[in-house]
């Protein structure tokens, strides 16, 4: 005789052997996901980029890393700190902007594919 624990351990382990099947709501979200993708991508890299950026210019600016370069040092490392900080300004208003173009892009296929699973 096998106790309750054990027949949700035995499921459990089967459940993880059966083919899944796609649902229309699966469907949803992985379109939901392929829409969002390629705005986080750009603001991850961009963001990431653009702090590297701005930290060399500050490096620059307040260590010794910039007796390196001498009196070029200065004005090369507020130009990269300025850009930088631009870059991470604006970080944000490229990925809504870029979102949002996707959106546009894909909303006939989201709602149809909503309408499908709504029934309407």
């Amino acid at each position: 005789m096998v106790n309750e624990k054990e027949r949700k351990a035995v499921e459990n382990i089967q459940k993880a052997y059966t083919e899944k099947k796609m649902t229309k709501l699966d469907e949803l979200r992985a379109l939901d996901q392929s829409i969002r993708r390629p705005a986080n991508v750009f603001a991850y890299v961009f963001g990431g980029l653009g702090s590297l950026v701005l930290g060399g210019g500050m490096s620059l600016l307040m260590t010794e890393a910039g007796s390196v370069f001498g009196a070029a040092a200065f004005p090369v490392g507020l130009a990269l700190g300025i850009v930088g900080l631009a870059a991470v300004s604006v970080n944000y208003f490229l990925y809504k902007a870029i979102l949002e173009r996707s959106k546009k892009k894909h909303a006939a296929e989201v709602f149809a594919l909503g309408k499908e699973i709504l029934g309407e």
